[in-house]
């Protein structure tokens, strides 16, 4: 027999720690490959964390309501052999003093996010809970953190970053986080950055005796961070194109009976419109990219489509359409009334809500007739389509012209003015206006 450690596992690029918010397996229990150990929730989704393979359970490293970082062990298993399995870090004979000193980091960490240094500064940077950690028994305060260069992704502050940082303060060339005085001290240390604007804070609120005050939920707390960071890291800029949708609305009042009696589902607007935008992506990849470290761009070969999804509470999430070019038009529809569906009943996998590259959101599903979204980091794009109204139009024929009654809806592209520019930005969605007004009224599905 021999000791494992199962670890935290890492949960898609922008994942770098998780809420535990619920233990499955007691100490002492016997498990098989796959049982769910613990539950977890992260900003993207809940989830559960599996048992690598078959063995008893020996301890659990986490409580419920841990913040725990991505690798990190969260329990320890007995198994049979070496304990030698994928996905799990073999453990000494000896295991019980590794495993307190890593419930003891874990509660320094989790003490560090109850301190007075959130997990993102005001420049939008995200802070692990390591760091924070370190930070905190350093007397770092989130001013000199703002400064610290960071070699992780999107600029984080690593671990390496912040002891780097602590040794050069200690020799004395670090730069000071104190207000500067009047007169510059001499120095032979080579001159810094100049210090961050102050943090920004949110105006007072009064409450009278009749208002009521309610905690925000995990998850609305988890997106409010989110948005506030993309507005922070992306300068937004949005276009507007309105299209004729006629022959579209016109097709899909023809087909959509026959199709819910062959298929047993109903056909929305929603993947055609993923059809439209996956092809766009094909004729404009720019669209189709990321910003790395501020000065790189990663152009991503895959066209994968996020669709936000209102969940009952009113919160949002975007389940992952992958290599949505790929699919037709009937595998498009499948695809998001089941990822549409699990997302209502919280039954999403994490891999499901990871690695988009391009996002859509449906306002108009709230009767809303254009928006302006905030983009989905680390895209630099994202499209809202708006409710699909009647008007009066011009409709030119061979015959002259006449007024008519057609189906108008607005397009809202938000993109990242950063690497997209307003030409690139503007042909984009006047690419997808195009190809769903030239909607074929015949076509077969």
């Amino acid at each position: 027999m021999g000791k494992i450690e199962i670890l935290l596992p890492k949960m898609g690029e922008s994942v770098a720690e998780a809420t535990v918010t619920g233990i499955v397996a007691e100490v002492g229990a016997t498990v098989e490959a796959d049982d769910p150990i613990i539950e977890i929730a992260t900003d993207k989704v809940d989830s559960e964390v599996p048992a690598p393979e078959d063995g008893t359970i020996v301890e659990i490293l986490v409580a419920e309501g841990d913040v725990v970082e991505v690798g990190k062990p969260i329990a320890i298993m007995e198994v049979e052999g070496a304990g030698d399995s994928a996905g799990a870090a073999p453990s000494a004979p000896k295991q019980e003093p590794v495993a307190e000193k890593a419930a003891a980091k874990i509660e320094e960490d989790i003490q560090a996010v109850e301190e007075n240094i959130g997990k993102t500064g005001p420049s939008g940077k995200f802070y692990s809970p390591l760091v924070r950690s370190i930070a905190k028994e350093e007397n770092i305060s989130m001013a000199e953190l703002e400064q610290i260069e960071g070699t992780g992704a999107q600029g984080r502050v690593t671990k390496d970053d912040i002891l780097a940082y602590v040794e050069n303060r200690s020799n004395g060339s670090a730069p000071a986080a104190a207000p500067a005085p009047s007169k510059p001290a001499a120095s032979s240390a080579p001159a810094k950055k100049a210090a961050p604007s102050p943090e920004i804070k949110a105006p007072a609120v009064s409450v009278s005796g009749s208002d009521e005050i309610q905690e925000m939920g995990r998850m609305r707390k988890l997106i409010a961070d989110h948005m506030v960071m993309s507005k922070r890291v992306s300068p937004h800029v949005t276009s507007f194109v309105e299209a004729d949708v006629t022959n579209l609305v016109q097709w899909r009042d023809r087909v959509k009976k026959d199709f819910l009696k062959r298929e047993g589902e109903k056909i929305t607007f929603t993947p055609i419109f993923i059809e439209a935008i996956a092809n766009a992506i094909k004729e404009f990849p720019e669209i189709n990219i990321s910003v790395k470290d501020d000065n790189k761009i990663v152009y991503r070969k895959n066209i994968n489509v996020g669709m936000a999804t209102a969940l009952p509470s009113g919160d949002l999430i975007v389940p992952v359409i992958k290599n949505a070019d790929r699919y037709n038009l009937v595998g498009l529809t499948k695809e998001v009334n089941d990822l549409a569906n699990r997302a209502r009943i919280n039954k999403l996998k994490p891999e499901e809500i990871q690695d988009g590259t391009y996002t859509v959101t449906n306002v108009g599903s709230f009767g809303n007739v254009f928006g302006t979204p905030i983009i989905n980091q680390p895209q630099v794009a994202i499209m809202a389509v708006g409710a699909i109204k009647k008007k009066p139009a011009v409709i030119e024929t061979p015959s002259g012209d006449m007024i008519g009654i057609r189906h108008f809806m607005m397009l809202s592209h938000s993109y990242d003015h950063r690497v997209v520019d307003g030409a690139l930005g503007g042909k984009f969605v006047r690419r997808v206006a195009d190809l769903l007004e030239s909607f074929d009224p015949n076509r077969e599905i």
